[in-house]
């Protein structure tokens, strides 16, 4: 009995050994895109790219300066929406239909 059950062990795992494996690469990760946003007010905004539905934070600019962010998991190219909102909440500036390119420039407000 021992010497049948370790052949049909070794015949299992000589089964389980001869099955192919298909590997294949992720896809490329996509490259963010970056712009440039100019805050004119006397408080930070934090800069929100939305894209498919959904807000991504693209990062806070201080106050009066400028500052190239990126929008991560949005392509350069993609069109979007692009929403500053003051960090104490109260006021909130968008800007629809913005095609994403590292020349793009988006003065608040």
């Amino acid at each position: 009995m021992t010497k049948a059950l370790v052949a049909l062990v070794l015949g299992v795992a000589l089964v389980a050994c001869h099955r192919k494996v298909n590997v294949s690469t992720a896809p490329a990760p996509v490259k963010a895109a970056t712009f440039r946003v100019t805050n004119n007010l006397t408080q930070p905004v934090n800069i929100y790219v939305t894209s498919a539905g959904s807000d991504v934070l693209a990062g806070q600019v201080p106050p009066n300066s400028t500052q190239v962010l990126s929008a991560p998991g949005v392509a350069a190219g993609t069109t979007v929406s692009l929403k500053a909102r003051t960090v104490d909440g109260t006021r909130t500036y968008s800007r629809d239909d913005v095609v994403l390119a590292s020349s793009f420039v988006w003065q608040v407000p």
